[in-house]
């Protein structure tokens, strides 16, 4: 019997650390401080639209169907950012995070190959606030010298108001969400970071969702 139990708690640590190389808890500044080990959860919402709904396109309201915020740069974006794509994958990171860090490369590689597919890949930073609610000028920065670093040169949007409700959801990072050109949520949720062929697998998975 104490066998038996020294085994089940040695699996469970193996569990635990494995995950633990896949996510990071956010920073206490930013909108959770408890980190879930979860690979895959249900959308930040919790009430994602599916993408063929009936509804008629001006009456849907998604996730992200309005929304103001900046990019990296300080240019004003909003939701006209999922314009003419079918799909816009949605990669909430932060600065600390290793995981975060890593997959980057692979992300800018996707954004690459697949935008002429119609797929589009959104940063959001999650940890570039200070402790009075700013933006932290420095740590703009070092999110930006990441980007750079990384070779992730497609859209990363900065926390706003807007966007609140969301980060407020997000229980570990990198956490990656769909949404399509209303900015209705798409599937699932992913907690966690994944490989390139992972990735590109979720993809075409999430176009043939999507596909008219």
């Amino acid at each position: 019997m104490r066998h038996r139990l020294w085994s089940l708690a040695s699996v469970f640590l193996c569990l635990c650390l494995t995950l633990g190389l896949c996510a990071c808890a956010p920073a206490a500044q930013s909108p959770s401080a408890s980190p879930s080990p979860t690979a895959t959860q249900p959308s930040p919402s919790q009430t994602a639209q599916d993408a063929g709904d009936a509804e008629d396109a001006e009456d849907v309201q998604g996730l992200m169907s309005s929304f103001a915020a900046t990019d990296l740069d300080g240019q004003s974006v909003d939701q006209g950012i999922f314009s003419g794509y079918a799909l816009t994958m949605v990669n909430v990171w932060a600065t600390f995070c290793g995981p975060c860090i890593q997959e980057m490369p692979d992300l800018g590689e996707l954004a690459a190959e697949y935008q002429d597919k119609g797929v589009r890949i959104v940063g959001l930073v999650s940890d570039v606030l200070d402790a009075d609610g700013n933006l932290s000028k420095d740590q703009v920065e070092t999110a930006r010298e990441i980007v750079e670093s990384t070779g992730a040169n497609y859209l990363h949007l900065l926390p706003s108001e807007d966007l609140f409700g969301i980060l407020n959801q997000i229980s570990a990072v990198p956490t990656t969400f769909f949404v399509d050109e209303r900015g209705v949520q798409v599937g699932y949720a992913y907690m966690g970071s994944m490989s390139k062929e992972q990735w590109s697998q979720i993809l075409d998975e999430m176009l043939e969702e999507v596909a008219p």
